[in-house]
């Protein structure tokens, strides 16, 4: 089906113009002769069947209809040059576009991405956030890091490593114990994930104990998020340590408890199958899959 869209030329003229309020200073930007400016703009405005310019002695000046339309083609002229300049940046270079879950971004990617931009200099690699799945055939996505269970369809999936999240808390709330028994714990403030809604539950049944008070407290959708609140006296959260590695090494968060809370899902890198010969993506894939690897194993992590 054709489109009902006017040419280039004409938006682009008929932009120039709408800017300057003037026939003659368009066609000086343009390099084009007023008359050829003139007939561009009468041509778009028999396409539109509307009068965009009221025309007098001393000038130009947009009609309501006009100037509404010139926001519109403006905002549009500008998105396509981006885009135009973006893809003329390319040659030469692949790049990635990877959704991935915040925390996991943050705090344990991004620090070793270095390492895969020395070993593939042509690959440049743009994170963006995404929690929650997502359809790639909507997006710009090439790849995501996600948590779950791996089922994504339309994809393949490959396992990077598993979530044991551990109690943590500011040291002032161990009060100088070492430890806090499971009881001590259901009576302090539990700091929820938005994301993991039944991890207290599981961590306090794995116990034997029933809390009546598991899935209550304030609830925050990103680790980093809890790791805050918990830094802040604000109550006992459930994060994997390896989403916090800086925080307890440097004291700002205590492992309350030495019961740690095995998860069933894990951290996937995920890959639609359209995308699955890229190479760009083959190397990204490749290099992940071993770092995870090797850091789920000297972690203890498998």
């Amino acid at each position: 089906m054709r489109r009902k869209i006017p040419s280039t030329a004409a938006l682009i003229a008929f932009e120039s113009a709408a800017r300057n309020q003037s026939f003659t200073k368009a066609a000086q930007e343009l390099s084009l002769t007023q008359g050829a400016v003139c007939r561009q703009i009468a041509a778009l405005e028999a396409f539109l069947n509307i009068e965009l310019f009221r025309r007098s002695r001393r000038g130009v000046v947009l009609t309501e209809a006009g100037q509404s339309y010139a926001r519109r083609v403006a905002g549009q002229l500008d998105a396509v040059e981006r885009d135009t300049l973006a893809v003329m940046g390319q040659q030469g270079a692949m790049n990635i576009e990877l959704a991935v879950v915040p925390t996991f971004g943050t705090q344990w990617l991004l620090p070793r991405l270095k390492d895969f931009q020395r070993l593939h200099p042509e690959v440049t690699v743009n994170l963006t956030n995404r929690t929650r799945p997502f359809l790639f055939a909507d997006t710009e996505f090439d790849a995501a890091v996600y948590f779950g269970d791996g089922d994504w369809s339309g994809t393949r999936s490959h396992l990077l490593m598993r979530e044991n999240a551990m109690a943590v808390c500011s040291p002032a709330l161990l009060q100088d114990q070492a430890q806090l028994s499971a009881e001590q714990i259901a009576a302090l403030p539990l700091l929820q994930q938005t994301t993991r809604p039944y991890a207290w539950r599981q961590w306090f049944n794995a116990q034997g104990l029933n809390s009546p008070r598991d899935m209550s407290g304030p609830r925050y959708e990103l680790f980093s998020m809890l790791a805050q609140a918990a830094m802040h006296e604000m109550g006992i959260a459930l994060i994997p340590p390896f989403l916090i590695r800086r925080e307890l090494d440097e004291g700002r968060l205590v492992m309350a408890s030495t019961h740690s809370l095995a998860s069933d899902k894990a951290y996937y890198l995920i890959i639609p199958e359209r995308k699955l010969e890229s190479a760009a993506l083959l190397h990204l894939r490749d290099w992940l899959v071993r770092e995870a690897s090797a850091y789920a194993e000297s972690s203890g992590l498998n």
